[in-house]
C-alpha cells in the first residue's frame, strides 16, 4: 500500500456535462473531501488548476476543446505532484494507453459504483495506481508483452530498456488477468483473497508507472498506438 488512509482530499472536477460534473463534486463533498474547483473545459481547467492547487483532478477523457490527455499534461506541467483520476465513459484502448503514457494515475469508467470511485479517490490521492479491473489487464498485457520481446534498450539507452522485476506471484496474477480474468476469478483459481489480488495487480502497476514509462511508451509508439 502507498502511503496512510487520505481523507479530506483537495479535489478539482473537469467534465463537460453539468449535471454529471456536479453529481461527483457532490458525492465528493458529502464524502468529506473539498472540491476546490470544477471545470468542463480543458484549457480553463488547466489555468484554474495552476491557482486552485488541488492535490487530485479527477478528469474526463473526452472534452470539448481538447483531449483530456493533453490536460493530463497541461496539469503536470503546472503541478508536477498532482494526482490524475480518469473518469471516462470509454475504456478504448489507446484512449487508456495514452493517458497512462501522459501520467494518469488511474483510470475508472463512469459505470463504476458510487463506492468505488470513492475508494479510487482515496488511493489515487494516495499514490496507488488504481484501474477498473478490465483496463488494468489492458495496461498488464501491454507491459507482459513488452517483457517477454526482446530489450528494447541500445547504445546510450542507460538500461531503459530492462523490465522492472516482477515477483513470482505477480507475473502469475499478471498472466490471469491480461487474460481478462476478474479479480473474483483470479482469486479463486489461485486460492487468494480478493484484496490479495487487488494488491498485486497494485503493486505490478506501480512497478510499471515508477519505472518503466519509458517501455511503455516507446512500446505504444512502436505499435502505432501514439497518433
Amino acid at each position: 500500500m502507498s502511503g496512510e488512509p487520505t481523507t479530506g482530499v483537495r479535489v478539482m472536477v473537469v467534465d463537460d456535462h453539468p449535471m454529471w460534473r456536479e453529481g461527483v463534486a457532490r458525492d465528493l463533498t458529502e464524502a468529506g473531501h473539498l472540491v476546490v474547483a470544477t471545470s468542463g473545459e480543458g484549457r480553463q481547467a488547466v489555468r484554474v488548476a495552476a491557482a486552485a492547487r488541488p492535490d487530485l483532478v479527477v478528469l474526463d477523457l473526452q472534452l470539448p476543446d481538447v483531449s483530456g490527455v493533453a490536460v493530463i499534461h497541461g496539469l503536470r506541467a503546472a503541478l508536477p505532484r498532482v494526482r490524475v483520476l480518469m473518469l471516462s465513459a470509454s475504456g478504448e484502448q489507446q484512449g487508456v494507453l495514452d493517458a497512462v503514457k501522459a501520467g494518469a494515475t488511474g483510470y475508472l469508467l463512469k459505470s463504476a459504483a458510487p463506492a468505488e470511485f470513492l475508494d479510487a479517490v482515496r488511493r489515487t490521492a494516495a499514490g496507488e495506481p488504481v484501474f477498473t479491473p478490465g483496463l488494468a489487464g489492458l495496461v498488464l498485457g501491454e507491459y507482459r508483452r513488452l517483457a517477454a520481446g526482446p530489450p528494447a534498450g541500445g547504445p546510450g539507452d542507460g538500461g531503459a530498456g530492462t523490465a522492472p522485476r516482477l515477483t513470482e506471484r505477480e507475473t502469475e496474477v499478471l498472466r490471469l488477468v491480461a487474460k481478462g480474468l476478474s479479480y473474483k476469478q483470479i482469486a479463486g483459481r489461485l486460492g487468494l483473497s480478493h484484496r490479495t489480488v487487488q494488491n498485486h495487480v497494485q503493486n505490478t502497476l506501480g512497478k510499471l508507472q515508477l519505472h518503466n514509462r519509458v517501455e511503455l511508451t516507446r512500446y505504444a509508439i512502436e505499435q502505432g498506438l501514439d497518433g
